[in-house]
């Protein structure tokens, strides 16, 4: 019997069926992992398993097919994610949240009171830009949105919604020491107010259409329904009545939308929300008393809030869009004026200190 010169021990060769490294059965990888296997052999064919040393031999390592490939694309761009981020930071605070509840309860609140108040009858009313729909309103619950938009107004609670989205917009982040992180990505500080304005405008949007849809169901639901008598005295169908109204809520929007682009311009004046909220409400009272004063009647048509109830002349037939264009264009002079300001405030001064 020949012996192994290193040890006088016969050799033994390993069971054709044994891993050489552990003598115990292979086991084949999983169908989803690729096994890669490197080791490190002798120069020498003549070594055997008892001269391997531990350290030759390296484990297998499992790679997955995805594991080292470059990761997909993300094919949504960054500026829209900032919108959405922005959008779901706008109507998920407590505040906001509650301010549309409160928009939500007028037009239910004043279609019981006016239902209980008016009486029954009525036809077309005088001129004006608001009031004369009350009495019409008897005769159709369309016109209750009109009475409601024009009581949100001017009492003023939808300004004051605005108020608070652009007062937290920049001195919200700022007081809460978050302005700082949004100003240190790439985009800027331009992107970061036209990402904050856009979230504004939705807002307007969105608080305009809350209103006049509740109140056109109250109005439905509480008062007489059918053909539209307009102004003008000529009837139209209650479907183009609902078109009308829906148009004055977009003016209405419009409208918002000119009073938080002021509001976005007082938010980079101040670290602090209120401040700007609080300036915000005192320019719009201001000026729908300035509005009322015959004496300043020379600067009724420059004051952001004259141009808000012109809205009449789309109940009339022929339709009257002189007010309704007058009032665009102020609406647009405000607002380019004062993002203009806003811009310049934002990317010239430290406001995150």
């Amino acid at each position: 019997m020949s012996t192994d010169q290193r040890g006088g021990y016969p050799p033994v060769d390993p069971p054709a069926s044994t891993d050489q490294r552990g003598g115990y059965p292979p086991v084949d990888p999983p169908d989803h992992a690729r096994v890669s296997v490197v080791a490190t052999r002798a120069d020498d064919a003549s070594t055997d398993m008892t001269a391997a040393s531990p350290s030759a031999v390296v484990r297998p390592v499992l790679q997955f097919p995805d594991e080292g490939l470059p990761e997909r694309a993300n094919h949504v761009p960054a500026w829209f994610r900032f919108f959405f981020s922005e959008l779901r930071l706008v109507f998920g605070r407590p505040r906001n949240l509650a301010l549309l509840g409160v928009l939500a309860v007028v037009p239910i609140f004043f279609g019981i009171v006016l239902r209980l108040t008016l009486h029954s009858g009525g036809g077309p009313g005088g001129g004006g830009n608001g009031p004369q729909f009350l009495n019409q309103l008897s005769g159709n619950g369309v016109f209750l949105a009109l009475v409601v938009l024009f009581l949100v107004e001017t009492l003023p609670l939808l300004p004051l919604a605005i108020a608070v989205v652009t007062g937290d917009a920049i001195a919200g982040e700022a007081s809460l020491g978050t302005l700082r992180g949004l100003l240190t990505v790439p985009a800027g500080r331009t992107r970061l107010l036209a990402v904050k304005y856009a979230a504004v405008i939705v807002f307007s949007l969105a608080t305009c259409l809350l209103v006049t849809v509740l109140a056109l169901v109250m109005g439905l639901i509480l008062f007489h329904t059918g053909p539209v008598t307009l102004l003008s005295g000529t009837t139209v169908s209650l479907g183009s009545g609902v078109l009308r109204v829906l148009a004055v809520a977009l003016y209405t929007a419009v409208a918002m939308m000119s009073l938080g682009a002021i509001g976005m311009a007082a938010s980079t004046l101040t670290t602090h929300p209120v401040g700007a909220i609080a300036g915000l409400t005192v320019l719009t009272v201001a000026s729908e008393i300035c509005d009322q004063l015959p004496s300043l009647s020379a600067i009724h048509a420059y004051l952001p809030t004259h141009w808000w109830l012109s809205w009449d002349g789309l109940f009339r037939s022929p339709v009257d869009l002189s007010g309704v264009g007058s009032g665009l264009v102020s609406f647009a002079a405000y607002a380019v004026i004062f993002l203009a300001l806003a811009w310049a405030r934002l990317t010239s001064a430290d406001v995150t200190s």
